[in-house]
């Protein structure tokens, strides 16, 4: 075994952990977040997924902060999944910054070598606003994961990382059970 497929080993099982952590909207699926974002950085940043590897290294900034955010939230609100009601303006910014910055990032990432640049440019916009709403409590964060994970699916194909591949089908499948999760068992706040 090669080291960048332990490398991929390690962000397969903290991955799957971070998953079920994720849908029982535990306060630990942050920590282990920081792992998983530090791993898959590594191994994108060696295929010269240069937007995957800086969305991997955002996501270990976010967990620190989505940490601090639902700990805050626990405190005031008591135990439960907590669910924000997404805004307008949350809405509409959120869909400017997809939009607007899609060919911007993927112009950047076709001068930098990026494989796939077109993919890994909305990969990366989907999964930073997604992260930001899971972060915020909005239940519908999870429909943007199920379009950013199959499109990562397709990434992952694409660079030829098997196991990675498998992590994010295992992604994908996990933000349909929790957003029907979340719908069914969270209360808004």
């Amino acid at each position: 075994m090669s080291w960048i497929e332990l490398i991929d080993w390690i962000c397969l099982v903290t991955g799957i952990a971070y998953i079920l952590l994720e849908i029982g909207q535990r306060n630990a699926m942050w920590v282990i977040g920081i792992f998983t974002g530090a791993a898959c950085a590594f191994s994108f940043g060696w295929q010269h997924a240069w937007a995957s590897m800086g969305l991997n290294l955002y996501y270990v900034g976010m967990s620190v902060w989505g940490l601090i955010q639902w700990r805050r939230d626990d405190a005031s609100e008591g135990e439960g999944i907590h669910l924000r009601q997404l805004t307008w303006p949350v809405a509409a910014a959120s869909a400017a910054i997809l939009v607007l910055g899609t060919p911007l990032l993927a112009r950047v990432l076709r001068l930098g070598g990026d494989p796939a640049p077109w993919l890994d440019a909305v990969v990366f916009l989907l999964s930073a606003v997604g992260t930001w709403w899971l972060a915020r409590a909005y239940p519908q964060q999870w429909l943007l994961w199920i379009v950013a994970d199959t499109l990562t699916t397709a990434l992952c194909v694409v660079l030829g990382s098997r196991l990675l591949t498998v992590l994010y089908a295992a992604y994908t499948l996990s933000a349909v059970y929790g957003y029907i999760h979340w719908i069914k068992k969270g209360k808004k706040i």
